[in-house]
C-alpha cells in the first residue's frame, strides 16, 4: 500500500545547532534590525527585531544578576501583552525556562503547577498577587516576583511582600538589565526552554519539558504549513500561556522574519476589522472560533483584506468553502499534534482534503503508527487505533514530564509516545481524529484534566463520589462539554455544586451538566468505567447549567 506523506518541512535554519531561540532572534536582529517584529496595536507600540533583542538581553541579564542560574524556571501568569512576550524572550536568552500558567488557575490548580516546577522567579500581572499569597506554601521556592502594572501594581507588590517574597515593578527588569554586568550563556538546542502544562487523566496536569530544539521545530512546522515569509504578518488572539499563540504563532514569525501582531483576546465581532487594520496575512483558530466568526452578520467588504491563510485546529469542514469564499482566504491548513510530540500530522497548503481529515504523516521527521491501546500492536489500515509517535531527529519532541518520572515512563512506554487519542488512517494516508481513548477533555481550546475537576468537586461536603467525562458540544469544532456524575451523601441541589465549582475550578472547566446517580459502573479493580458513562450521555435526569441560568 502506498501512502502519501507530508514532506514540505525544510528548516530555514539548516544547521540543527542553531535551533535555539536566542540564535534565531540574534540572526534576524543582525540581518534586519529595523524590521518590525512585535506589533501590539492595543498598546499603540511596536518593537523591531533589534529592540526585541535588546529588551530580551536586558531582562535576561537582570534575572541572572538577581541570582537566577541557567535552567531555573520562571513562572509567568499574565494576560497577553508585550511584557509577557519580552519576558519569554528574556528567559530564553538567559538560559532560563519559562513556565506559562493559565490565568484562570488558582488554589489547587495554581499550587500544583508552581510546586511541580520548583519555580525560582515569577512574572505576574498585578491582579494575580492575591492568588499567590493564597498558595504561599506551594510557592516557597520563588525568590522574587516582578509585577506587570494593569492598575493595581503598588497594591500587588505590598501583598507579595507581606507574604514574605521580594517583589518589584516589571519595568525594573529593563532598568536593572541595562546596567547589569553578567555574561549571558550560550544556549543550546537541547537545553530546557519551556514547561507547558497539559491536562491529566488519572492524575494532576503534567508539565511537558520542551527543549529549545522542539520549540524551534514546532514553529518551523507552522512556517512550512502556512508558507510563511518575511512579507507576512501573523495575528494571534489566543492566550500566550498556550502553545497555540506562542510556539505556533509568535515563534513562527521569528523563524521566518515576519511581523507578529498580538491582540489581548478573541473578538468575533472585531476579528475582520483587526485583520484589516493590521494588514494580517495569516492567523489561527482553535475550537469554536471559526464557527463564531462565520455566524457574524456578513458585510459586503468581508473579502477586502490581505488574509491568505488560516490555521484552524480543528477545521469546521461544513463551512470551510463558504468561509474561504466570504473572506477571500486562499488556504485553510490543519495539523494533529500535541505539546509532547510537536505536529507529526499536517495538511498540505491549498490542497482539498477529505472531509474531517487532519493531514498526512511527516514521515521524514517522525515515526507514526496506530496501535491497539492494550497490546501496542499496529491495527490494520482503516481501523481505529491509538496514535503513537516517536521522533527521528533529536530533541524535536518533549523530554518528558517535568518532575513526574512515573508519568513519563508510562506515556513513553515501548519507546513510543502514547497520545491516548483514537484516529484512523485511510488507504491514501490521510489521518482522521475519531475520539479520545484517555479521559482528558478539551473545551473551547482549553485542555481540562478530569482528575483535577473531580478532585475539586469531591471537596464538596455533600458529594461522596464523582466522575467527570466529556460529552459532545452542539457546535461543530466546539469539541467537548463537561459533564459530572455525582453520588451524594445527602440532599444537594445542582446549584449548590455549581456555586462550589465557581470558586475552585477555572470557568472553562466548570461542568455544564450534572447527573446524580446511586452508583457508578466500575471494573473489578474499582476503576470507574467512563466509557459506559459517555455512552449514556445526556439523559432527561441531567441538569443543564445553561438552562438553569
Amino acid at each position: 500500500m502506498s501512502f502519501r506523506y507530508y514532506r514540505d518541512i525544510r528548516p530555514m535554519f539548516e544547521d540543527r545547532r542553531d535551533w535555539a531561540l536566542p540564535t534565531v532572534l540574534r540572526h534576524h536582529a543582525g540581518r534586519r534590525p529595523d524590521a518590525v517584529w512585535l506589533d501590539a496595536p492595543e498598546e499603540g507600540a511596536t518593537w523591531t527585531y533589534a529592540q526585541a533583542l535588546a529588551d530580551a538581553e536586558a531582562i535576561g541579564a537582570a534575572m541572572l544578576s538577581d541570582g537566577a542560574r541557567p535552567g531555573d524556571r520562571v513562572v509567568i501568569v499574565a494576560a497577553n501583552s508585550s511584557r509577557f512576550v519580552r519576558t519569554w524572550l528574556g528567559t530564553a536568552v538567559a538560559g532560563l525556562a519559562e513556565v506559562p500558567i493559565n490565568t484562570a488557575y488558582e488554589r489547587d490548580f495554581l499550587a500544583h503547577q508552581v510546586r511541580t516546577v520548583e519555580a525560582r522567579l515569577a512574572v505576574i500581572d498585578d491582579v494575580y498577587a492575591e492568588r499567590f499569597a493564597a498558595v504561599a506554601e506551594a510557592a516557597r521556592d520563588v525568590r522574587k516576583f516582578w509585577v506587570i502594572d494593569t492598575g493595581r501594581q503598588a497594591e500587588a507588590i505590598e501583598v507579595l511582600r507581606a507574604a514574605g517574597w521580594e517583589a518589584a515593578p516589571w519595568d525594573d527588569l529593563l532598568d536593572a538589565g541595562a546596567s547589569a554586568r553578567v555574561e549571558l550563556p550560550d544556549v543550546r538546542p537541547m537545553d530546557l526552554a519551556s514547561v507547558f502544562f497539559t491536562s491529566g487523566t488519572t492524575g494532576p496536569s503534567k508539565g511537558v519539558a520542551m527543549p529549545h530544539a522542539q520549540m524551534y521545530f514546532f514553529a518551523q512546522e507552522c512556517v512550512a504549513l502556512t508558507r510563511l515569509t518575511s512579507d507576512d504578518a501573523w495575528m494571534a488572539v489566543t492566550p500566550l500561556f498556550h502553545g497555540n499563540a506562542q510556539f505556533m504563532a509568535a515563534y513562527p514569525t521569528l523563524v521566518a522574519g515576519a511581523r507578529f501582531v498580538l491582540r489581548s483576546r478573541f473578538s468575533a465581532s472585531r476579528w475582520i476589522d483587526q485583520i484589516r487594520e493590521s494588514r494580517v496575512t495569516v492567523t489561527n483558530f482553535i475550537g469554536v472560533m471559526m464557527d463564531f466568526i462565520w455566524k457574524q452578520e456578513p458585510r459586503p467588504d468581508d473579502a477586502d483584506n490581505a488574509l491568505r491563510c488560516v490555521f484552524a485546529a480543528p477545521t469546521a469542514s461544513s463551512i470551510l468553502r463558504p468561509m474561504r469564499d466570504r473572506f477571500g482566504i486562499e488556504a485553510f491548513v490543519e495539523v494533529f499534534g500535541l505539546t509532547e510530540t510537536s505536529a507529526p500530522i499536517l495538511s498540505p497548503y491549498g490542497e482539498e482534503r477529505p472531509a474531517g481529515a487532519a493531514g498526512l504523516a511527516a514521515d521524514e521527521w517522525f515515526d507514526v503508527a496506530l496501535v491497539d491501546p492494550e497490546t501496542d500492536e499496529e491495527v490494520p489500515v482503516g481501523e481505529i487505533g491509538e496514535l503513537v509517535v516517536r521522533p527521528k531527529v533529536p530533541f524535536i519532541s518533549g523530554n518528558g514530564y517535568f518532575n513526574m518520572p512515573d508519568r513519563t515512563v508510562e506515556a513513553w512506554r515501548n519507546l513510543w509516545f502514547h497520545t491516548g487519542d483514537a484516529l484512523r488512517r485511510d488507504e491514501d494516508g490521510w489521518f482522521y481524529f475519531v475520539d479520545r481513548f484517555k479521559d482528558a477533555l478539551r473545551r473551547r481550546g482549553e485542555n481540562i484534566s478530569s482528575y483535577e475537576v473531580e478532585s475539586a468537586i469531591l471537596g464538596h461536603p455533600a458529594v461522596a463520589e464523582c466522575a467527570v467525562i466529556a460529552v459532545p458540544a452542539a457546535t461543530e469544532a466546539g469539541e467537548d462539554e463537561v459533564m459530572a456524575y455525582l453520588i451524594a451523601r445527602e440532599d444537594v441541589s445542582p446549584e449548590s455544586v455549581w456555586e462550589w465549582c465557581e470558586s475552585r475550578i477555572p470557568g472553562f472547566a466548570v461542568p455544564r451538566y450534572l447527573r446524580f446517580v446511586e452508583s457508578l459502573p466500575k471494573t473489578p479493580s474499582q476503576r470507574v468505567q467512563k466509557a459506559k458513562l459517555r455512552a449514556a450521555g445526556i439523559t432527561p435526569e441531567t441538569h443543564d447549567r445553561a438552562t438553569a441560568r
